[in-house]
């Protein structure tokens, strides 16, 4: 895991001195609210519905145990006792004060942590796959090229005023794609060529909110030390052509669909012909450098016992159906023997997906220290991985972790829902996310049940910004504005990952009430025509849309 360097550190320091000063002065009404509008946003400091909320960057979803402390007091002390993990691996405060927001990124720095950029029209945090550098079938690890794009684009100044918000992310992973690179503003594919040197596929003008598009590729390989300047000329061309009259046409996605991906990938190439080879590209000294935070723990050398400890948790399963459940559901394979990678699930019934308390957050840095070597990941699905564990432990930490609420074996399933706070805090939601997430893990709350369905992701926003990732959900649900009401707007068929595909819309709108009978009546026609080992999406694929439209609109029309 990265760690500061005197640098570093400094101007983080700085940053918060600066910011501190700023807030003064606005509450002493020396600023006026549209000066510190955007003094704030470059802070991560929003105002939502109800109170303001502090948007905390958490690189690449990475986090020691010290780290994890430090939010449980900050949330403790600054706010109501919890926070939200988001789907960009960030964490949010949902009720900090304007006035307090200085002394938490003081506390927060000495932990090297912060909330620059986590806001405003400039490069936000970079996210990758949660399993980075343990799962078995990546070609190399993602996060120190995670880390070199958060050390290029941190107070860029030629990006810090983009047309629009803009998000990177990084995958590995050859077969799949657990960080959905597709729809980012720029997505980077490790690869490796014909000669086996690693390289970058570059996608560009992917993206969800009022107008979803999947990225197109516009170079099949980059070399591994062209990196930096290679997003440095495409975000060049985004600054010269952007929009920047309509905000709504501001994203790159629509720079490249009205130039088209080849032509654009033109325009990158002749910006990129100035000074690919000059002090900006990347050495194999520095890419060594940042490589070497990331080495391997000191993991165990398990040898010839490491099928005994197999044979082991076999037995363990044999006599614990629940046990059985929750390892399969919830841990994946590890590139070493004798070590798996665990999701703890932050989806229990009652519990706003991605929410977590002061207490779980001090919990879950015991749990990192004792099982994972002080580290913990912050999933793209709001969960949270301990990537290191003992085979020999799962069972002592499946049981540990089950009083804490972490060991809802649902990891995949309908009911590990991603879902936005929704109108219950945000300003721009036009109905609430999070009530008719738990309505619908109450409908569907027979784990023989789920898992008969396998795979079926359910992803929920409350406005068409998306942060809910409805567009890319096997269902996906939208809340919408009805004269002032609100209603929601069911859509299927999408996909996040290897492949990627857009929902399309079911039809009319529903109340808050019918859609958790509306998702019953869509798996139903799932159950009654699937083939065997097909998953919901595949039949979707198989019949299209049709026959899920009639059943669900069969009686109203």
């Amino acid at each position: 895991m990265y760690q500061y360097d005197k640098h570093d550190q400094v101007i983080i320091e700085e940053r918060v001195k600066q910011f501190r000063d700023q807030t003064r002065r606005y509450l002493n009404g020396q600023l006026s609210e549209e000066e510190f509008l955007p003094l704030r946003l470059q802070n991560g400091l929003y105002v939502q519905r109800l109170a303001p909320m502090l948007r905390i960057a958490v690189p690449y979803g990475m986090l020691n145990s010290a780290q994890l402390r430090r939010l449980a007091h900050v949330s403790r002390n600054y706010d109501k006792g919890f926070a939200h993990f988001t789907t960009r691996q960030n964490l949010q405060l949902n009720w900090p004060t304007v006035k307090d927001s200085p002394d938490i990124l003081a506390e927060l720095a000495e932990v090297q942590m912060h909330a620059v950029q986590t806001s405003g029209n400039c490069i936000r945090n970079t996210t990758t796959d949660q399993y980075a550098g343990v799962t078995p079938d990546e070609i190399v690890d993602p996060r120190p090229y995670c880390e070199i794009i958060r050390q290029w684009s941190t107070f860029h100044p030629e990006f810090a005023f983009l047309p629009r918000k803009f998000k990177i992310a990084v995958n590995a992973c050859p077969e799949v794609d657990r960080a959905a690179t597709q729809v980012h503003d720029i997505g980077v594919h490790l690869v490796r060529n014909d000669a086996g040197e690693i390289g970058y596929r570059i996608l560009v003008g992917g993206g969800l909110g009022r107008t979803p598009m999947i990225g197109s590729v516009i170079r099949e390989f980059l070399p591994e030390l062209d990196l930096l300047t290679y997003l440095d000329a495409i975000l060049r061309v985004y600054n010269r052509y952007g929009r920047r009259d309509n905000k709504y046409k501001a994203r790159i996605k629509i720079l490249v669909k009205a130039l088209s991906p080849e032509t654009f990938a033109e325009k990158v190439e002749a910006e990129w012909a100035h000074f690919k080879d000059g002090e900006g590209r990347i050495t194999a000294e520095e890419l060594a450098r940042v490589q070497s935070y990331f080495v391997d723990p000191a993991y165990e050398d398990f040898g010839s016992r490491a099928d005994d400890l197999e044979n082991t948790l076999k037995q363990q399963c044999a006599e614990n159906t629940y046990f059985a459940n929750w390892l399969r559901r919830n841990t994946a394979a590890h590139k070493r023997p004798g070590y798996r990678i665990v999701t703890m699930s932050l989806k229990k019934i009652g519990i706003p997906p991605g929410n977590v308390s002061d207490h779980q957050l001090d919990a879950l840095a015991d749990l990192a220290d004792e099982y994972s070597f002080g580290e913990a990941r912050v999933t793209h699905e709001q969960n949270i991985v301990l990537a290191d564990v003992k085979v020999d432990q799962l069972f002592t930490l499946w049981e540990k972790i089950k009083p804490l609420g972490f060991a809802t074996p649902t990891l995949g399933t309908l009911a590990d829902i991603i879902c936005c706070p929704g109108g219950d805090y945000c300003a721009l939601a036009n109905a609430k996310s999070i009530p008719v997430a738990e309505a619908i893990q109450v409908e569907f709350d027979d784990l023989d049940f789920l898992y008969d369905l396998g795979d079926l992701d359910i992803n929920i926003s409350g406005c068409m910004n998306a942060c809910g990732h409805h567009h890319v959900g096997h269902i996906g649900i939208l809340g919408v504005d009805k004269k002032g009401e609100e209603w929601y707007q069911i859509s299927i068929g999408g996909q996040a990952g290897k492949v990627t595909a857009l929902a399309k819309i079911l039809g009319p709108s529903f109340a808050r009430s019918d859609v958790p009978q509306v998702v019953r009546k869509l798996v139903d026609v799932y159950v009654e025509h699937r083939q065997p080992e097909e998953l919901f999406v595949d039949t979707y694929n198989r019949l299209g849309i049709d026959p899920f439209k009639e059943r669900i609109y069969a009686k109203s029309h």
